[in-house]
C-alpha cells in the first residue's frame, strides 16, 4: 500500500476546497429602472445589508491567512510541548509525533474553515463567512498560548 506524504494530503485538500471562478464573479448591477428593494416603499430596510463581494477579496485574504498563521502556531507549540514531554488532549500522542500527518491535520483543519467560509459566502450569509476565520483563527491562536503555558513536568 502507498503511503501519502503531507504535502500530497494538503494539495489534495486545497483541490478538493477550492472555490469555482463562478463564485468570485460579483453580482450584475440593478437595472436603473427598477428601484431598489430597500427602497420601495412600505418596507422596511435590511438591518445592516453587507455588500456582495467576491469570495477572494482582501478582507477573506488576511481572515485565511491568519488562520493559517493560528494553526501553524498550533503546530509549534503542540509539538514543543510534547517534547517537554507533556500528552496531547485532543489528538493521540502517535498523531501528533508523526510530524507530516500532524501537519497535514493541520492544513486539512485550515482547508476545512476556508470551505466553510466559501458555504456561507455562497448562500448570503456574508457576516458568517467572516467570523468562521475569526473564531478560527482565536481559538487556534488560544490553544497555542495554552499549551505554550502549561507547565514543564520534572521528574521528581
Amino acid at each position: 500500500m502507498r503511503k501519502f506524504s503531507g504535502a500530497c494530503l494538503v494539495a489534495l485538500l486545497l483541490t478538493v476546497a477550492a472555490p469555482s471562478p463562478r463564485a468570485q464573479q460579483t453580482a450584475p448591477p440593478a437595472a436603473p429602472d427598477k428601484p431598489s428593494p430597500a427602497a420601495t416603499p412600505g418596507t422596511a430596510p435590511a438591518a445592516h445589508p453587507l455588500p456582495v463581494h467576491r469570495f477572494w477579496d482582501r478582507e477573506n485574504d488576511l481572515l485565511f491567512a491568519a488562520v493559517g498563521a493560528g494553526r501553524a502556531f498550533d503546530y509549534a507549540s503542540t509539538l514543543n510541548l510534547r517534547r517537554r514531554g507533556i500528552d496531547e488532549v485532543f489528538l493521540t500522542n502517535s498523531i501528533v509525533d508523526n510530524h507530516p500527518l500532524f501537519g497535514g491535520i493541520e492544513a486539512a483543519a485550515t482547508a476545512a474553515s476556508i470551505g466553510v467560509s466559501y458555504l456561507f459566502h455562497t448562500t448570503g450569509h456574508h457576516r458568517l463567512e467572516r467570523w468562521t476565520s475569526a473564531i478560527h483563527f482565536g481559538v487556534a491562536t488560544g490553544g497555542a498560548i495554552r499549551n505554550y503555558a502549561l507547565k514543564t513536568p520534572h521528574p521528581g
